[in-house]
């Protein structure tokens, strides 16, 4: 991947995403209220090429648990912005310090099915990091190759019952990591942009 191949990512234009874009048979409620959350899109270089940061969430949480995630969550209200919540957030969950990450800029909003407006935010770190989860929210903490998620032939769409009608969802599995849902949707328009 070349150098400024992120930034220039960040250039193209595209709208945002949802959970329910391979959906258009489901109808959201007018008038519904969406709570602001952002997670980071962070990738490292090593010698074997640039990766991206993921998290196995807890299999205790209430939502999401065991799931494929970015670092993030919900604003509260010391955030100053997303950028602020996204850093924060992996600050606490993967003891990733913001001295060490350099922001690129943010990727249209997703919205979520579970409620939530989630603005991913893009960034590089830039020094030596080693992932520390917190137990509390995050099982794991991983690498993945950049190259491999932004490989469009690497997506698949798939289906599930949820709330007794069939949903259709991006993935994007990685050796034992079953990658899909609101993150795989986030790598799949990232991966549009670097076309």
């Amino acid at each position: 991947m070349k150098p400024d191949a992120l930034r220039r990512a960040l250039e193209r234009e595209t709208g945002a995403s949802s959970d329910f874009d391979l959906n258009p048979g489901i109808v959201l409620p007018p008038g519904r209220k969406l709570r602001a959350a952002a997670v980071l899109v962070a990738v490292q270089e090593f010698s074997t090429g640039p990766h991206l940061l993921l998290t196995k969430r807890s299999s205790h949480l209430k939502h999401h648990p065991g799931q494929i995630a970015f670092a993030g969550g919900k604003l509260d209200p010391c955030d100053a912005d997303v950028t602020a919540a996204a850093l924060r957030e992996a600050q606490e969950e993967v003891g990733l310090p913001p001295s060490l990450v350099t922001v690129l800029g943010t990727l249209p909003a997703h919205e979520t099915v579970t409620g939530f407006t989630m603005t991913p935010v893009l960034a590089k770190i830039t020094g030596p990091f080693n992932p520390i989860p917190e137990a509390g929210e995050v099982d794991e903490a991983f690498f993945v190759p950049l190259d491999f998620v932004i490989n469009l032939a690497n997506f698949r769409v798939e289906a599930r019952a949820w709330r007794g009608e069939i949903r259709h969802y991006y993935t994007v599995p990685y050796g034992p990591y079953y990658i899909w849902g609101a993150t795989a949707r986030i790598l799949r328009g990232l991966a549009e942009r670097m076309v």
